[in-house]
């Protein structure tokens, strides 16, 4: 593929589709309007209808263009249902995830089953059913696939009360390096994102102190959290034709904390 040679074009994903799962709130929700904004067509995929359909909404009030399904993404019959049963497939963003922040010793199997389920197995079965469908058009090969992981700042080190998470995140940073080596020759490229603490409702739940803020942001180099708007700008980037020769790697969106 060769890229646009005008910056503006560039960055653009005029007539790709692209699914993100997680779209109803938070990062995912915010990368679903940056890619629509940039010109995608984007499916939301989370497990809370109302909350899909509003972001829907707000995309489609703005101009651009996003329909909707409410679903499981640990249920993988019914995902790999939803992505073998679109049109087409161009883009997919991995960002379904989460944390059950507790200490090592503590940690019920329940917990352990419920974070390897989501962060890693989930991932897995997303991406390889949106590489089938990928794969289903030989057209799309022109342009090219893209696979996005949201990793975490937490799939290059460690943490403490973080053992679940952080080892199912450096899983996907191992399945994205694996992924993007073999897929290269199909033209599809995987990469991650790997996010610091991210100012979320989800967030600032667990840092809810001044003392727990300020802790926090004492380990960011650029001495506050990310915005949801930076976790998404990275994912235009990475989905778009800027990107065209970036694979199997993880772009760190983390102010700083893991260059320590």
């Amino acid at each position: 593929m060769t890229p646009p040679r005008d910056l503006a074009s560039r960055f653009r994903l005029d007539g790709r589709t692209a699914l993100v799962t997680g779209g109803g709130r938070g990062i995912g929700a915010e990368i679903a309007r940056q890619m629509a904004e940039a010109g995608a067509h984007v499916v939301l995929v989370a497990r809370t209808w109302h909350e899909l359909e509003s972001v829907a909404d707000d995309i489609t009030s703005r101009g651009g263009s996003a329909s909707f399904a409410a679903c499981d993404v640990t249920d993988a019959t019914a995902i790999r249902t939803l992505i073998a049963g679109l049109p087409r497939l161009d883009i997919v963003v991995n960002n379904a995830g989460t944390n059950r922040p507790e200490p090592f010793a503590d940690v019920p199997d329940e917990n352990l089953d419920a974070l390897i389920d989501l962060n890693t197995r989930a991932v897995f079965v997303v991406a390889q059913a949106a590489v089938r469908k990928m794969l289903e058009h030989p057209d799309r090969t022109h342009d090219g696939g893209v696979v996005i992981n949201v990793s975490s700042q937490m799939g290059h080190v460690g943490a403490a009360d973080r053992t679940v998470y952080c080892m199912t995140k450096h899983a996907v940073e191992g399945l994205t390096k694996a992924m993007a080596v073999e897929l290269a020759a199909k033209n599809i490229r995987v990469n991650s994102i790997g996010p610091t603490f991210v100012d979320t409702p989800l967030v600032r739940a667990i840092v809810d102190t001044p003392a727990k803020y300020d802790f926090l942001v004492s380990k960011i180099p650029m001495g506050h959290m990310a915005a949801v708007a930076d976790i998404a700008s990275a994912a235009v980037y990475l989905a778009s034709p800027a990107a065209a020769m970036v694979t199997g790697t993880c772009l760190k969106v983390d102010g700083g904390w893991t260059a320590q």
